[in-house]
């Protein structure tokens, strides 16, 4: 190791075991494991934080005197909302995310999201269990359409599978496109409620900022077209809950794909679980076996680049850096 190796603080979950390629991290950097209740002591003189611990909100807590030293901080995930904080935007320090690790994944959950609801496997699963056989039709995929609430590359892999099947596809981001490489077009999300009827599925990727915090609240689920289909992957807070709930129960949606949730674990005695059409999942989309491996690998190149580059402009030499002012990595426009 070189005597100028950095300092890392690698934010672990007590409940989960660190990167298994931590010998490998341990070879360029002095690594002080810590989780949460000790983060404050890891902190002071550390150049880099790893929030292997991908939720945790404990840097805010900590931020002054203990970050003085602090330089990069990677999230180990695709979603930067749980860590940025006013005094971590305005300061030079430079956030990297987990981007590409689980696009794909989250696609396929997605596409298997679309399948199962045309082709009533719920609803056979249902029967089954009863022991009723009743014969039913299914609706063509291929003549149905879809819009992709969030241009990123999650956003741009499920338009590509959904096309793949026939869906046309149609993206929603910041602002309006005419023309996009993998969406064709993509209307503003400012707009959603004037769009959002023309689709047979509408599926919430978007990033959780203050503009999209509750963008998909009682007027757009209204706009929505009857009996469509809402497929939930980005955020709870996307969503406004109550609203979802009328809608569903009112029977106007006619079906909602849930895999994350304002508060997590859902509560066990949110309506959410025993409402007709809901289909819930424990915020796993994306969580393919070999994830963390992956998570890990990226870790680990990530602070090959920077200890090459003597950690001189982190912002040039690391991948997937994050616009702290967005919330998240442009891509595509």
């Amino acid at each position: 190791m070189s005597p100028h190796a950095p300092v890392v603080a690698l934010l672990i979950s007590p409940d989960d075991p660190p990167p298994g390629n931590l010998a490998e991290i341990e070879e360029l950097a002095t690594v002080r494991l810590c989780t949460a209740d000790d983060l404050g002591s890891a902190l002071p003189g550390a150049d880099v934080l790893v929030l292997w611990d991908f939720f945790s909100r404990g840097l805010a807590d900590h931020w002054g005197e203990a970050t003085a030293s602090l330089r990069w901080v990677h999230v180990c995930a695709a979603g930067v909302d749980s860590l940025l904080f006013d005094e971590l935007r305005a300061s030079d320090v430079v956030v990297t995310n987990a981007h590409g690790v689980f696009d794909r994944p989250i696609a396929e959950f997605v596409l298997a999201a679309v399948l199962a609801r045309h082709k009533g496997l719920h609803e056979s699963m249902a029967l089954q269990r009863e022991h009723e056989w009743r014969h039913r039709e299914t609706v063509a995929t291929h003549r149905t359409s879809a819009l992709v609430i969030g241009t990123g590359g999650i956003g741009r892999a499920t338009a590509k599978l959904l096309r793949a099947v026939g869906v046309r596809v149609v993206g929603a981001g910041r602002t309006e496109r005419a023309s996009d490489p993998d969406f064709g077009h993509v209307v503003a999300t400012d707009d959603l409620a004037a769009h959002v009827g023309d689709f047979d599925t509408v599926v919430a990727i978007a990033p959780l900022t203050e503009q999209t915090s509750g963008m998909i609240d009682a007027t757009v689920l209204a706009a929505m077209k009857p009996g469509a289909h809402l497929v939930n992957v980005g955020r709870g807070e996307l969503v406004d809950e109550p609203a979802l709930v009328q809608s569903l129960r009112s029977g106007h949606l006619g079906a909602a794909t849930l895999d994350v949730f304002v508060t997590e674990p859902m509560p066990a005695d949110s309506e959410l679980w025993d409402l007709p059409g809901v289909a819930i999942s424990a915020h796993m989309s994306g969580d393919a076996v070999g994830w963390r491996e992956a998570l890990a690998e990226q870790v680990l190149d990530n602070l090959r680049r920077y200890v090459a580059a003597g950690a001189e402009r982190p912002a040039d030499v690391l991948v997937n850096v994050v616009d702290k002012e967005r919330g998240y990595i442009r891509v595509g426009g």
